[in-house]
């Protein structure tokens, strides 16, 4: 999920739903200077003669990926979950399970077994992380260089401003505080309760994902937030799953994107990683050392998100997407779901690593989080600060360049040469390739299911690589040229 082609300045994590997060161009530069470089209204692009926001116009070919995406993904999910729960994690077997014996009886004997208790659960999940995201943030006010509270979103295509509240961090903090009490003081509910009905609670899930792409789809239709920000294909299927409205909200407190990227995906997150630890508890009387490294390096990753989120208003999923099924179930399912196999793959078979092993995947982990947001703070440093950044010791480098939006005029951009972005052209994806990979490496080599998600991103990636090279391509020209032949690799340098 989360591979929409980038479009304004900028860069950062992919999700992507994907899910990755992930923030636009990731090689334009440091700054843009336009000459009345007012965004045009009705989606039309801020450059060049593409598009603002998703496609106006859709192929068969982009017809073919809807309905993949549609009808295709929702088994992934479900088919890793019958495959850990049933055949010992092995896709193989699984796989010939499934196609050996293809019948309704066989297929609803494999279904999660769901309850009116296991619904309640689920939807108070939801309604709790509404509600923690209506709330005021506070921790603004006494962490330094937190930004969180009443930030300004990105210029939407008809020209809009958004405000949201920002509270993600603190959404996190009282989520997982109230989990740690009940664990170890208050005892309401076992801590183990996501393992032991992630089943259900996927079935659940995809209802809630499905439904609020179905109320996004009529909202667009019949009361948008903003008219002039939807978009119609022609397309029903393309419509559906891409979204029709840019921006939905119910009032001004409550942003559809901003809550469904970050809330029922990324804080259940680490919630379920902690419950596949203390089923491990619970099972075997200890947690192996390969889980405690699981939840560490990806509590790192959510906490960045979450630390970001002020800087997430400028990625790809809020200055791009439109609000479909794509960000809709994708956050709601394809998140929580797949990205945490490896530890539902560690609660059914623990692997101790030992001290060497662990510290080796730990560097591994830290090293590419290191790469990552290094990566993107010195773009950052330079787009706020051109003329006087240094980077590495050395004043930055850069090759000034320029473009013609779709209006005509002439605008001056930069694109960025020195520190990493002279290593590889996408070393930020690079950085996150090995903490994907650092993640997959704490689950050992018994089987390829845990692995998943390396493969995903990998693909995902470098497909969006050439997809954002193209655009690069097509925006800067001949600077793009003198780019590419200064900085000659993608990915790994002296590689790709």
């Amino acid at each position: 999920m989360h591979s929409s082609d980038t479009i304004v300045n900028g860069n950062g994590k992919v999700n992507g739903h994907g899910l990755r997060w992930r923030q636009n161009d990731s090689h334009s530069n440091g700054f843009t200077k336009e000459s009345n470089g007012v965004p045009r209204r009705n989606g039309k692009s801020h450059f060049g003669n593409t598009q603002w926001g998703r496609a106006w116009s859709v192929d068969f070919r982009t017809l073919l990926g809807c309905m993949f995406v549609l009808f295709g993904c929702p088994l992934f999910p479900m088919f890793f979950h019958i495959s850990c729960t049933r055949h010992d994690c092995s896709l193989l077997q699984t796989f010939t399970a499934v196609f050996d014996n293809l019948n309704v009886t066989t297929f609803l004997s494999v279904i999660p077994q769901i309850s009116v208790q296991t619904g309640i659960i689920y939807a108070s999940w939801v309604a709790w992380q509404v509600i923690l995201s209506l709330l005021p943030d506070v921790l603004h006010y006494v962490i330094p260089g937190y930004k969180g509270g009443w930030q300004k979103g990105a210029v939407t295509p008809a020209g809009n401003v958004d405000d949201y509240n920002i509270n993600g961090l603190q959404a996190w903090l009282l989520t997982h505080l109230l989990w740690f009490l009940n664990a170890f003081k208050w005892r309401i509910f076992s801590p183990s309760i996501v393992f032991h009905n992630m089943g259900a609670f996927m079935i659940f899930a995809n209802i809630f994902g499905y439904s609020l792409t179905v109320f996004s789809f009529v909202k667009g239709h019949l009361f948008p937030s903003c008219a002039d920000d939807c978009k119609f294909s022609g397309s029903f299927i393309y419509d559906f799953t891409m979204g029709i409205e840019f921006n939905p909200r119910i009032g001004k407190l409550f942003d559809f994107k901003l809550f469904c990227n970050g809330r029922p995906g990324i804080v259940c997150w680490t919630i379920i990683n902690l419950s596949f630890a203390w089923y491990q508890k619970e099972t075997y009387g200890f947690v192996s050392d390969s889980m405690i490294l699981l939840n560490m390096l990806q509590a790192i990753y959510v906490l960045d998100f979450f630390w970001n989120e002020a800087w997430y208003l400028k990625t790809i999923d809020i200055c791009h997407d439109h609000f479909g099924f794509y960000l809709a179930w994708g956050d709601f399912v394809w998140l929580p779901f797949m990205y945490t196999l490896q530890g539902l793959y560690l609660a059914y078979y623990p692997v101790q690593l030992g001290t060497v092993k662990c510290a080796l995947i730990l560097l591994l982990g830290l090293v590419g989080y290191f790469i990552f947001r290094s990566t993107n703070y010195q773009k950052d440093r330079f787009r706020a600060n051109p003329e006087g950044c240094v980077i590495w010791g050395k004043k930055a480098q850069y090759i000034k360049c320029s473009y013609v939006s779709a209006d005509g005029r002439c605008h001056q951009s930069s694109l960025l040469t020195s520190g990493w972005w002279g290593v590889a052209r996408h070393m930020n994806y690079t950085g996150d390739l090995m903490g994907s990979l650092a993640y997959c490496m704490c689950c050992g080599a018994g089987h390829i299911l845990p692995y998943f998600y390396m493969i995903y991103m990998t693909v995902l990636l470098v497909h969006r690589i050439y997809r954002d090279e193209h655009r690069c391509q097509a925006k800067y020209g001949e600077h793009w040229q003198k780019y590419v032949a200064k900085v000659s690799y993608r990915l790994v340098p002296g590689l790709y």
